[in-house]
């Protein structure tokens, strides 16, 4: 399906306009290697969100076998923690929160955490969640720059999350923050602040509405169901709210964003293995 096209025309990757495959540069936009080296047609041909929502599920899939793998099931944790990865596991493959990123200096795994997931439900909501609101980011946003609202989001959440900890932590549940959190859910979130950002520079009511009714009801199920990281969620909202501001949905994406996004998602793979590295030596420290 990945086949390189070495004649005829092709649509820029940055205007949308004809060009030839083997144009140096578009007619309309100046974008340099607008066909890609014919490489183009077939990243289009993976969809409006270029393979990103079967990429990221398998992933999570993967690592949260891992998890399981490396730290066993959990004991408890009742239904939403039904085949919890063991503590060990989570923690090895690159949790975030308080006291990985305060009280450890594992800063990185603000990056890694949103690979982990802490049971099988909790992973089956998020990839759901994800296969719901990824296509929609991307078709207003481009798949690059869905793919950096997703990342980035993520970020800002796991670092509000972790400074939760330092500053709120006399706070009374369902405020009262966690030492450790991890999951896809604060990029989830990203994307609906990105999507709200979109309803507002567009004018578009049913996008507003529609992501405001998505926010209000998934920040009060954070609200009533216990374990829920409501930092994060918070923090992935306004950090997606700002980077869709940022990128700004109705100018034109370029190839740069999607550069950027895979490069972005590499980093944040890297952050599992370097977080594997330097947690192997802490394990029996931690966890005798």
């Amino acid at each position: 399906m990945f086949r390189r096209q070495t004649s005829g025309s092709v649509v820029c990757v940055s205007c949308g306009y004809l060009v030839g495959v083997k144009d140096d540069r578009c007619y309309h936009c100046g974008r340099r290697n607008p066909a890609l080296f014919g490489f183009a047609p077939a990243l289009r041909s993976l969809g409006h969100d270029a393979g990103f929502v079967p990429l990221v599920t398998g992933i999570c899939v993967v690592v949260y076998l891992l998890s399981v793998a490396v730290g066993g099931v959990a004991e408890g944790g009742g239904l939403l923690g039904f085949l919890s990865p063991g503590p060990v596991g989570t923690f090895l493959l690159g949790e975030s929160g308080y006291v990985p990123v305060v009280g450890l200096h594992r800063w990185w795994t603000v990056l890694s955490a949103m690979w982990l997931h802490g049971g099988l439900l909790h992973l089956l909501m998020n990839m759901y969640g994800l296969r719901q609101l990824a296509p929609g980011v991307a078709e207003l946003y481009g798949p690059g720059r869905m793919v950096i609202i997703y990342v980035l989001g993520s970020v800002v959440g796991f670092t509000v999350s972790s400074l939760a900890g330092v500053f709120f932590s006399g706070f009374p549940p369902p405020l009262a923050p966690g030492g450790f959190t991890i999951g896809a859910s604060a990029a989830l979130f990203a994307l609906i602040g990105a999507l709200l950002y979109y309803g507002n520079r567009s004018g578009s009511r049913w996008v507003h509405a529609t992501a405001k009714s998505w926010a209000i009801s998934a920040f009060i199920f954070g609200l009533i169901i216990p374990g829920i990281d409501n930092y994060a969620h918070a923090g992935g909202f306004v950090g997606g709210y700002l980077v869709g501001r940022i990128l700004d949905p109705l100018r034109q994406e370029q190839i740069n964003h999607i550069l950027i996004g895979l490069m972005l998602i590499v980093v944040s793979l890297l952050a599992v293995i370097v977080s594997v590295i330097h947690g192997r030596p802490l394990v029996p420290l931690i966890f005798g």
